[in-house]
């Protein structure tokens, strides 16, 4: 979890990748209807954003009650959407990608292709509530030292041990 531009997505896929796991972009369960209001630089209220969670939720209780391991990057600002996305299920854990604004801001600036514009980074750090109760990771470093300190403190084996 983390404001957009923290990495959630690159930092998820190689952590899915280390683990032999699937990797999941919790935009892409986002409905027409959110991508639109973002893509146009409106932020999304609560109201938006449950339908989005709520999708989410039932994919990973789909991947829960099938026996299956995945990573999803989503950025679960508030409490409320971190309670609504846990399903009770004792697996189910997160992490929280967490950079300054100025260092998120200059890589949204280089982000190319994403709804998401840079003009909402201050209305995801405005709704983000900072978690105190998972592990949270300075994105500072690479990708892949960043996935490896996941990995190292999840106690989470590692399928794949060299990135290349």
């Amino acid at each position: 979890m983390g404001v957009s531009g923290s990495g959630k997505s690159t930092v998820g896929a190689r952590v899915a990748e280390r683990l032999g796991w699937e990797f999941h972009d919790g935009d892409s369960f986002h409905p027409p209807e959110n991508v639109a209001k973002m893509r146009s630089g409106t932020s999304l209220t609560d109201e938006d954003r449950r339908p989005w969670l709520l999708e989410i939720q039932r994919f990973m209780r789909q991947q829960l009650e099938a026996g299956r391991n995945a990573v999803i990057a989503c950025s679960a600002l508030k409490q409320s959407h971190r309670e609504l996305l846990l399903t009770g299920e004792p697996g189910v854990q997160f992490v929280h990608l967490q950079g300054s604004k100025e260092l998120i801001a200059q890589r949204l600036q280089q982000r190319r292709g994403h709804f998401m514009p840079p003009e909402l980074l201050d209305s995801q750090f405005k709704t983000l509530e900072r978690p105190t109760d998972i592990p949270v990771f300075d994105i500072s470093g690479t990708p892949e030292e960043i996935a490896e300190e996941i990995l190292s403190h999840l106690k989470l084996a590692s399928a794949h041990r060299d990135l290349g």
